[in-house]
């Protein structure tokens, strides 16, 4: 599984990606956050998001000193160009402190504005997604594929966590469109309030379509290379291919392709 394992492929870190993810999920579910801050407009951090990170960082770094982090508690460390890690340490952390089950631990490498590793664990539903570029994608080592609905009435989408801070306001009028406008289309709309869940549940085709009208590093590259690996798209709103410097994460069945960039265009406009 997950394709060649040679000295120069990606899919030979694949183990100690699994190891810091692995450590990562022992802390996550050993405690519960014993202090919870602000760090933005309703934007939070909490103890155990540190404490993982610190974690990971520490043992990448002693793994592969080569290759520089990216993490979103603490920004860049390490080598500043070629490949990096890249971590959520919980992602979803306002569901997290809620005791709310859905949050994951997030792992991408990424190389030339591409993941090409992925590694999500979803520490309190017992499910860890695994891809390497070209090596398929995998549910505790089972492979998974996007689904095949190609009829936005039999669609299940989830929809991103609005905007937050300067700006918010305007920019969520074209989330607020878009809600509008699928809601009358797709059988149901969904907002988990984790971008990382969001992905995995589209490549395993648990849902059918991801679109979160944002792109961090950190929230969306290990589940971007995931969708691919499982056939489907993963795309910019302009319906470009997704790289990290994208301004949006749409991921989706290959079939509701033409109806969700429409949808997205008009909401677009009418924002």
């Amino acid at each position: 599984m997950h394709g060649p394992d040679g000295p120069d492929s990606p899919g030979r870190l694949l183990p100690l990606a699994r190891e810091a993810v692995a450590r990562a999920r022992r802390i996550v579910r050993s405690r519960a956050p014993a202090s919870i801050t602000a760090k933005g407009d309703r934007d939070l951090v909490t103890d155990v998001d540190l404490a993982v990170e610190d974690e990971v960082r520490s043992f990448l770094a002693r793994e592969t000193p080569e290759i520089g982090m990216l993490g979103e508690e603490h920004g860049l460390s390490g080598a500043p160009a070629g490949p990096r890690w890249v971590l959520d340490p919980i992602d979803g952390t306002a569901n997290f402190a809620r005791g709310i089950p859905l949050c994951a631990v997030s792992l991408g490498l990424l190389t030339g504005g591409h993941s090409v590793l992925a590694v999500i664990d979803h520490p309190f539903l017992g499910t860890v997604y695994t891809a390497v570029q070209d090596g398929g994608a995998y549910a505790d080592g089972e492979p998974i594929k996007v689904s095949s609905v190609a009829d936005p009435a039999g669609a299940t989408i989830a929809i991103g966590d609005f905007a937050r801070g300067a700006g918010a306001a305007e920019r969520n009028r074209a989330r607020l469109a878009l809600m509008g406008r699928l809601g009358g289309r797709v059988q149901r709309l969904r907002m988990f309030g984790t971008a990382a869940v969001d992905l995995a549940w589209t490549a395993c085709g648990r849902i059918d379509a991801a679109v979160i009208l944002a792109n961090l590093p950190w929230d969306t590259s290990a589940g971007a290379l995931l969708v691919r690996e499982a056939g489907g798209l993963v795309l910019d709103a302009d319906g470009t291919e997704h790289t990290a410097d994208s301004a949006a994460t749409i991921a989706l069945a290959p079939g509701l392709r033409e109806v969700l960039l429409d949808e997205l265009g008009r909401a677009h406009a009418a924002g």
